[in-house]
């Protein structure tokens, strides 16, 4: 029986049953309005303890039982997708590595033991992005690092600046000291830390680089653990941005993110990158309307975004699977046709991001929208909502009519199909959540209903610009040859709105080209050059020389032996007569 078990079934079964636990206890622990803190002494010298504290409350453990969930059905999924690889074993210890990291980060009170599960997941990260090892994926695993480890570095100086404060538990501080100097400092530098992890501006470039990780590595980064760990971090400092400019500040930057990120989308070929840029612009979306002070809704649509993003991420996974690797969607097309399921699966996935009603999307976005309208907020940043959710659908439907309309585009040869049934049953288990997770979590979250009072313009202006970005999407999706003359034109536009507004330039050619070109200048003239000529090469020379001398003097040469002898004995004699 034990033998029949492999490590995928293992994981799949230990963190489904240990989410459905987290989910009921969560939602036992809202219904009764408890928070629990365990505190465990590790070590007591000399009346000074080392105590490592645990939070339970109702927000840590649903979303404890929410990344538990989608990684269980993404080790399901990987038992199919991963089944080539030799070191399957290896690479589910690394997820199982990364999930453990995340759950370190979500029940810590203490910011000691967040940077344990913090930089747990940018160690674990770098080490999946890595995972199919080529030169693409080293330069992605780099960028990925190095970028969160300014985030890293504005956490340790949070860490450092709270010795002011007498303690590392920063649940007890934040609302008593909120308008303080201290907190203000630590409130600038964990937003440094999570804009890092969350990839908003100017630290977007990582999170596409990021792609080369196996698509089921993609799944869970995406939805529920990495990238969302900044917000989560932010959901939980919120008391810090409230009526001051970090909030103003973040507002304007996540905005531009989620704009940025919805305009890139649209000009993009490759499956996975659309996906990122997507979920790029939820980030933005959460950051922004948590800014404003609302972390409820930020958590809410973090749930939910999580449940269809890991759908469309392992649907993305099926078809590039089926696809012998090709992720260009210029490739596909009627897919509907040959990969019925993983295309309805892709669909609701799609149209749940959209915010389609009653899908899981619709519940958390049209709220937020609604709740930009009804508050007092610049015309900019309103803008910027709208116009965002527009591109989104435009992007989305795109996506739907270049990869599962039309005829197929790619090789005959292609042996597209439904069959592979692990792949199926993950994505399957994933699609009732995505359908039906967004009306149970409203239930559960918000269970006295709020009326939102609107006219009837804004009220509708939500549905009016994903219409009209449906629209621009289809008309997107019939350019062909055209499409490209008129981009060659323009493409000087084009490359500055495709390439993220030239951010991966900027923060990774920007900042590494200056030191290379340096580098290559000192390498050249002074260990090529200089230090060559006075150092090693230039010692060896006057040596060999100098031996060769010395081997002509000892040839056994009587002649030249006499001549130097009476030279040095006249030598002498001038200096001792001298």
């Amino acid at each position: 029986m034990l033998k029949s078990l492999s490590i995928c079934l293992l994981g799949f079964l230990m963190l489904l049953i240990m989410s459905l636990i987290s989910i009921l206890l969560g939602v036992y622990f809202i219904s009764q309005d408890l928070v629990y803190f365990i505190e465990w002494e590790v070590l007591s010298l000399n009346s000074s303890s080392i105590v490592m504290t645990l939070l339970f409350d109702w927000m840590s453990l649903i979303f404890m039982g929410f990344v538990m969930f989608i990684s269980s059905l993404v080790i399901f999924y990987s038992q199919e997708y991963m089944g080539g690889d030799l070191n399957i074993n290896r690479f589910i210890l690394l997820v199982l590595m990364f999930v453990l990291s995340m759950m370190f980060l979500i029940i810590s009170p203490n910011l000691i033991s967040i940077l344990l599960g913090w930089d747990g997941l940018g160690l674990v990260s770098y080490l999946l992005v890595i995972y199919y090892q080529n030169v693409k994926s080293y330069n992605a695993g780099m960028l990925t690092a190095l970028s969160n480890r300014i985030g890293d570095v504005a956490l340790l100086l949070a860490i450092a600046w709270m010795l002011n404060l007498g303690s590392w538990n920063y649940i007890y501080y934040l609302e008593a000291s909120s308008g303080s100097l201290e907190m203000g400092i630590i409130g600038m530098l964990v937003m440094l830390a999570a804009m890092t992890k969350s990839a908003q501006i100017p630290f977007s470039s990582w999170l596409p680089a990021a792609m080369a990780a196996p698509t089921p590595v993609s799944a869970l980064v995406h939805s529920s653990t990495l990238v969302t760990a900044g917000v989560y971090l932010l959901i939980r400092f919120n008391v810090l941005l409230v009526g001051n400019w970090l909030g103003s500040f973040l507002l304007l930057f996540a905005g531009l993110t989620m704009f940025m990120a919805g305009l890139g989308a649209n000009f993009e070929f490759d499956l996975k990158k659309i996906i990122a840029l997507s979920t790029l612009s939820q980030l933005g979306l959460m950051m922004s309307i948590l800014a404003m002070g609302f972390p409820g809704l930020a958590f809410f649509h973090l749930l939910t975004h999580a449940l269809f993003k890991a759908l469309l991420f392992m649907c993305a996974g099926a078809i590039i699977h089926n696809m012998s690797d090709s992720q260009d969607i210029r490739f596909m097309g009627g897919l509907t046709n040959q990969m019925p399921l993983t295309a309805a699966c892709f669909n609701l996935s799609n149209l749940a991001l959209c915010g389609m009603p009653f899908l899981a999307g619709f519940y958390s976005k049209d709220l937020i929208l609604e709740i930009v309208s009804l508050n007092y907020i610049n015309n900019f940043s309103f803008i910027l909502y709208f116009l965002s959710t527009g591109l989104t659908v435009c992007y989305s439907l795109r996506l739907v009519f270049f990869s599962m309309s039309g005829d197929f585009n790619s090789s005959s040869l292609h042996p597209l199909n439904d069959e592979g049934w692990v792949m199926l049953r993950g994505m399957l288990g994933l699609m009732v959540m995505a359908a039906l997770g967004g009306s149970i979590l409203s239930w559960i979250l918000f269970p006295s209903p709020s009326m939102i009072c609107l006219p009837l313009y804004l009220k509708t202006l939500a549905l009016t610009v994903s219409i009209l970005g449906g629209w621009v999407g289809y008309e997107l999706a019939k350019f062909a040859l055209n499409y490209e003359l008129e981009s060659l034109r323009k493409h000087f536009l084009v490359s500055f709105m495709g390439s993220m507004w030239f951010l991966p330039f900027i923060s990774t050619y920007g900042v590494s080209n200056w030191p290379l070109q340096v580098g290559n200048s000192v390498f050249k003239s002074m260990d090529q050059g200089w230090s060559e000529y006075l150092g090693g090469q230039g010692m060896y020379k006057l040596f060999v020389n100098w031996s060769g001398y010395s081997q002509n003097w000892q040839n056994n040469d009587l002649k030249t032996y006499l001549i130097s002898f009476f030279i040095w004995v006249a030598v002498l004699l001038i200096l001792v007569f001298l």
